[in-house]
């Protein structure tokens, strides 16, 4: 999944009546609980919507659990799923936070209205449960947070193995995955620094802090704005991508000790592509090289060539599933591939709201299936003296460490070449820096450095 920037909550003297958008809220949060994305639903939305729509089902999807718990308390018997849907909505949206996008009174009235529209014998029914809710507000939100679901706002099974993959830090993961995210940026390593692009942000009226050693060509805006605001952003001085987004590239292409040297225009594997964010790195770092970006959906691979287009490079793109070799390979090895396989996306479920609830705990063990059947599909496509890099964006240790240990079980040619502060787990409060407000600055990751010993 690629990193967006996240959405403000919305405004109401800026976004549309509340009743048109909770319609489209409620109509997302029934989507994603019958198993379709957040972004494809919103696709669906009408564009003049879409903004304030996106806003609020962020908020919804973050505080579902509870919003969840809580209804069971009012009403235990659930209501019809268009109905509940709403109903659900507004709760959340009547969730103590800090700064409520709207009074409690708007909501109440908007939703009895929204209820007319959609169920139109559900309006008493939703005015009288939101009405108590106010009521007892102090006492049930006491009451929900008692249920896990509604204090980490997360499904029991995600809980549960948090718990047992980081006895002592799923409660910060969970709440991590529960903020706003910053929005980062990775300056084009051919046209600048992140110290001079910080500048060029500054007179833009644009405030934004360095990162350093983690990631030298990142900035993490103060807040975010639409790309059209980033100076240079349309002629690719500059791409939206997640601090941990940016190790993948300097991982696979800097030199180490342990490492053959690469060649002076290697030729590199991006196996599963799409949207271009680490395709159009690798040709910031090294230019000279080429690039085969391959991606099992082809229309997600037009955003790839949407992405070196705007950033003027060029790559190879191949539609085709990379364990599928016979149908893209053309037998010649490659120096480094990245394989950033295919997960549940739990380290960036502060960006994607939806993921947690459209998982199921049997989808962990179908991904790790997955994932091995790339890895060992890439592997003899590789040099001896080549290397790979094998990441996910997932904070599950099925999906990183017990992964990679299981394929150097397997492949007695791999070795695992450790690199301080790249490989392994990055959680989403890693590096023990915040931004302001609290929210980390960077997503869940798992990275592994594997080379391929020569015989």
């Amino acid at each position: 999944m690629s990193a967006v920037a996240p959405p403000s909550p919305a405004a109401p003297h800026f976004a549309p009546p509340l009743q048109k958008l909770l319609l489209q809220v409620a109509d997302a949060v029934q989507g994603v609980q019958a198993g379709q994305s957040l972004n494809a639903l919103l696709a669906r939305c009408p564009a003049e919507l879409r903004p304030g729509t996106q806003a609020l089902s962020f908020h919804v999807l973050r505080h579902l659990g509870a919003a969840q718990a809580a209804r069971k308390l009012l009403a235990p018997k659930a209501p019809p799923a268009k109905v509940d849907s709403l109903l659900l909505s507004a709760l959340a949206l009547l969730w103590p936070v800090a700064e409520p996008a709207y009074a409690d009174h708007t909501v109440v009235d908007q939703a009895v209205s929204a209820a007319r529209k959609r169920v139109p014998a559900s309006a008493g029914f939703i005015n009288a449960v939101l009405r108590r809710f106010l009521r007892e507000r102090e006492a049930l939100v006491e009451a929900a947070r008692r249920d896990p679901q509604g204090a980490f706002n997360h499904p029991p099974w995600w809980i549960d193995k948090l718990k047992a993959d980081w006895p002592a830090q799923w409660q910060a993961i969970l709440a991590a995955n529960n903020e706003q995210p910053p929005m980062s940026l990775r300056v084009h390593a051919g046209r600048g620094t992140a110290e001079a692009y910080r500048e060029r942000l500054i007179q833009a009226g644009l405030g934004a802090r360095l990162l350093g050693e983690l990631a030298p060509q990142a900035l993490v805006l103060d807040k975010p704005v639409p790309v059209q605001q980033l100076p240079g952003f349309a002629e690719g001085d500059v791409s939206v991508q997640d601090a941990a987004a940016q190790l993948a590239a300097p991982l696979l292409l800097n030199e180490r000790p342990g490492l053959p040297p690469l060649p002076a225009a290697p030729r590199l594997l991006d196996a599963c592509s799409a949207p271009g964010g680490k395709t159009a790195h690798l040709l910031e770092l090294r230019p000279e090289a080429e690039v085969v970006a391959l991606d099992a959906d082809a229309e997600r691979l037009a955003r790839v060539q949407d992405t070196l287009q705007r950033l003027q490079q060029r790559a190879t793109l191949k539609a085709a599933d990379a364990r599928d070799t016979a149908a893209w390979w053309d037998g010649q090895a490659f120096d480094a591939i990245l394989l950033d396989a295919p997960c549940s996306a739990s380290g960036i479920v502060r960006r994607h709201p939806d993921v947690r609830w459209l998982r199921r705990a049997a989808d962990i063990a179908q991904l790790a299936q997955i994932q091995a059947g790339l890895l060992d599909a890439l592997w003899p496509t590789l040099k001896a003296g080549g290397r790979l890099v094998y990441a996910t964006c997932s904070v599950f240790k099925a999906e990183g460490q017990a992964q990679v240990d299981a394929f150097l079980q397997r492949c007695p040619d791999a070795e695992l070449i450790p690199v301080d502060g790249f490989t392994g787990h990055l959680l989403p409060l890693a590096h023990n820096e915040a931004q302001p407000g609290g929210a980390s600055i960077v997503d869940g990751f798992f990275y592994a450095l594997l080379l391929k010993k020569k015989a």
